[in-house]
């Protein structure tokens, strides 16, 4: 489930200390400085980006209870069908991020979509105590270029 500032800002990781976001950038940085994403700092710049590099972000919940962004607290999870997307788009990989995320999709979308998942460390602020180096996270993303 998204964050609360996500769900406050209406788009996929808009917390102001989460990674995504820069990872994205570092990764792109060659095609995102070619283009007209000097920075992804607003929703239309990020789907632009998104839309550019043909990257899906969707959540595998389509809503839940959670206590404030706590994915521990998750309860009554009713999951987004994917099926619709994967019927109609040229999917080549799945990502998850997270281990919440990973553990949902495996549970409840695998054996819709046929299709494994790679796992991803989250980019949140609360994931910092394992990946407090930017360059080790950076680098576990660096498998979507393998992909794109």
């Amino acid at each position: 489930m998204p964050s609360v500032k996500s769900r406050e800002h209406n788009f996929f990781y808009s917390h102001p200390k989460n990674r995504f976001w820069t990872i994205m950038r570092s990764l792109f940085l060659e095609s995102i400085s070619s283009y007209k994403f000097k920075e992804l700092d607003t929703n239309e710049k990020k789907r632009d980006f998104l839309l550019f590099k043909k990257i899906a972000l969707w959540d595998v919940l389509k809503s839940c209870s959670i206590n404030g962004s706590d994915d521990g607290s998750i309860k009554n999870p009713e999951i987004n069908n994917l099926k619709i997307i994967f019927d109609i788009a040229n999917i080549r990989v799945v990502f998850t991020t997270g281990m919440k995320a990973t553990t949902l999709y495996n549970k409840y979308c695998l054996n819709i979509t046929n299709m494994e998942t790679i796992y991803l460390p989250s980019t949140s602020p609360a994931n910092c105590r394992k990946y407090k180096n930017y360059e080790d996270l950076l680098k576990e993303y660096s498998i979507i270029l393998k992909y794109l």
